[in-house]
């Protein structure tokens, strides 16, 4: 099992693709459609292994414990991720799939068992998305503490340095940290096949980000829209201070696609659920989550409100297949290597963007025929 391997994905496609948050109740469309997505593992399940059959690169859960209410409680009912890659990895063949997991909540050397236990199930397609936390009302249901930005940081070094031990070659080891002290730690078996799972973080700020550029293999950063030149510029600069630091990275992105026969239909249906039937109130406790208000932002505060009810903040992507390919090739040739795809409902609009997307992308070189 080469690191290769798993940092490619299993695949030859110029771009990969994943799906992207299909463990909680509604995915990330903050909306009342009826159709939005169930999130239930029957659900999650059928839709693993209709991207598995379809060549689809991997599967990126939420990290999320408790919903944010509204009047659908977004995001109110969620698989724990570890245990739901598991599930998966054990029902599909090719398709990668991680866990997101808040390094504050659990011990690193439970943490490094339950990541090999995964990998071996999947032999060897198993990823950790590490986060650090940002919502406080989730931490204090675990009566864990919100460590100052830095701090949340500095911990998750320590952590995930432990995890590494474990994942080693040595027996019987010993770590002393500011945070974290193991005595005598015994892990095994080691991860499948003498590499290790391919290591993600989606940190924003400079810390995170120089977090992720030392550790890890692949930084998720957004997209803003109608601002790829920025997008590709941040690209060139995280590479370069990776290659700096003597390590390679690449940057993933997120996207929110509403692909329909026509752009006049797509155009219709994404007002329909993203405008005329978000789920406000819950945007509006996320927002207020992050502090993000009117008197704050008053000049675009409608459109934060939009951007938020669209996928979390998610790059929408809305139009028919070609246009659909179109700007996910753009945000390939901008040096992203991957895009996380999130749908309304994803088993229901995943097959037209296989039948009409995947193709158009195979033509262009981007992806190879299945």
């Amino acid at each position: 099992m080469s690191t290769q391997d798993r940092l490619s994905l299993y695949s030859r496609n110029q771009l990969k693709l994943g799906l992207f948050g299909a463990n909680c109740s509604s995915g990330r469309a903050v909306t009342k459609v009826p159709e939005r997505w169930s999130g239930s593992w029957d659900d999650c399940l059928r839709l693993a292994r209709m991207a598995d059959a379809a060549g689809i690169e991997f599967m990126l859960p939420v990290g999320r414990w408790k919903g944010y209410g509204g009047d659908t409680d977004y995001q109110g009912e969620t698989l724990e991720t570890v245990t739901w890659a598991a599930g998966l990895l054990g029902a599909t063949q090719r398709l990668t799939v991680f866990g997101t997991v808040h390094a504050p909540l659990i011990h690193p050397l439970i943490a490094a068992k339950q990541f090999v236990t995964a990998d071996h199930i999947g032999q060897g397609r198993f990823g950790l998305n590490i986060v650090c936390g940002w919502n406080e009302g989730e931490f204090d249901m675990f009566g864990a503490t919100m460590r100052e930005h830095e701090a949340r940081y500095d911990y998750a070094q320590e952590w995930f340095d432990t995890i590494r031990l474990a994942w080693s070659a040595a027996e019987d080891c010993d770590f002393q940290g500011k945070f974290i002290q193991v005595r005598q730690a015994r892990a095994k078996p080691k991860p499948y096949g003498g590499s290790r799972p391919i290591v993600m973080n989606a940190g924003a700020s400079p810390t995170g980000q120089a977090f992720a550029i030392r550790n890890c293999d692949a930084l998720f950063s957004m997209t803003p829209k109608g601002k790829l030149q920025e997008f590709t510029a941040h690209v060139a600069n995280v590479k370069a201070l990776a290659r700096r630091g003597g390590r390679q990275i690449d940057v993933y992105t997120v996207a929110v696609v509403t692909c329909r026969p026509t752009q006049r239909e797509a155009a219709e249906y994404y007002r329909h659920w993203v405008i005329d039937n978000a789920d406000w109130a819950a945007v509006d406790r996320i927002m207020a989550m992050r502090g993000v208000t009117r008197e704050r932002f008053p000049d675009d505060f409608e459109e934060r409100r939009h951007h938020q009810a669209n996928g979390m903040g998610g790059l929408p992507i809305v139009g028919d297949p070609d246009t659909v390919t179109r700007e996910l090739a753009q945000i390939a040739a901008a040096g992203a290597k991957g895009i996380a795809l999130s749908f309304v409902n994803y088993l229901d609009e995943l097959p037209f963007f296989r039948e009409e997307v995947l193709p158009r992308l195979a033509r262009m070189g981007l992806r190879e025929t299945e």
